[in-house]
């Protein structure tokens, strides 16, 4: 399995605090079944991670896999919080797309409200020849009172990343129902473990494949998987018609 999310590079953002927490989080991947993790440390929230520390950063921990002769891959990344001028240092060399590919780029919103120029962004980033990733828009208190706005910005192009623990239900049962309601409605693209440890924000790739496997099937599974390959390779992913959460269905999340 390839993991797109996760913040595994030791002391650069809230996630690994060490070597030895990496290591940790890199032999949990490994047990979890994970072979290839994308390093996605953030950019523009709290922390400035820039495209040439990250590589640096990534050497590091390949060299801390072949120490301990680990059968695992780290790739670049960064989860990039929006701003004005994204585009403008993209351009400058700071940003990074998933691997490095040009093909994909991880953007987080702010947790309370999606800002104005979003769209317009968005769709600027793909005139670039880049797709937009959103990650996490489950728990974006905005997409869950309106989910139009995020099945607008699906229609016009973007894609989606669910985190594994809202599928499992560790962010609790709103947005675990609310997973549910954006996969039926095929506003998700890949799913992600947006790892920061290995306790409470762990690689359960494995338990949340288990939960879609269960409820929605091995087409799912198969979807989610191909897709997280698709895009580390570059390559255009499948994607199913959205549909509209209709108001019937969004007030039973509640």
């Amino acid at each position: 399995m390839i993991d797109l999310h996760s913040h595994i590079i030791p002391g650069v953002d809230d996630g690994s605090r060490n070597e030895n927490e990496s290591q940790l989080m890199l032999e949990a991947a490994i047990s979890a079944g994970i072979h290839t993790i994308v390093a996605t440390p953030h950019y523009n929230y709290k922390y400035t991670n820039e495209k040439v520390k990250v590589f640096a950063e990534v050497e590091k921990l390949k060299q801390i896999i072949t120490r301990n002769n680990l059968k695992i891959d780290i790739l670049p990344g960064q989860e990039i919080r929006i701003y004005g001028e994204l585009l403008e240092d993209y351009e400058a060399g700071k940003l990074l797309t998933i691997a490095d590919n040009g093909s994909y780029m991880l953007v987080e919103f702010p947790f309370q409200h999606v800002p104005l120029y979003a769209e317009k962004l968005l769709y600027d980033i793909e005139l670039r020849g880049i797709k937009p990733i959103i990650a996490h828009p489950e728990r974006n208190s905005e997409f869950l009172e309106n989910p139009d706005k995020l099945y607008k910005l699906v229609t016009k192009g973007a894609l989606t990343q669910l985190t594994t623990s809202s599928i499992t239900g560790h962010f609790g049962k709103k947005t675990e129902k609310f997973s549910e309601q954006l996969i039926k409605a095929n506003l998700v693209h890949v799913i992600a473990t947006d790892a920061h440890n290995i306790t409470d924000r762990p690689f359960n790739m494995n338990q949340a494949y288990e939960v879609i496997m269960k409820k929605y099937g091995a087409d799912y599974v198969s979807y989610f998987k191909e897709n997280a390959q698709l895009i580390t390779c570059g390559k255009p992913i499948y994607e199913e018609s959205p549909q509209p959460i209709t108001k019937k269905k969004f007030f039973g999340i509640f």
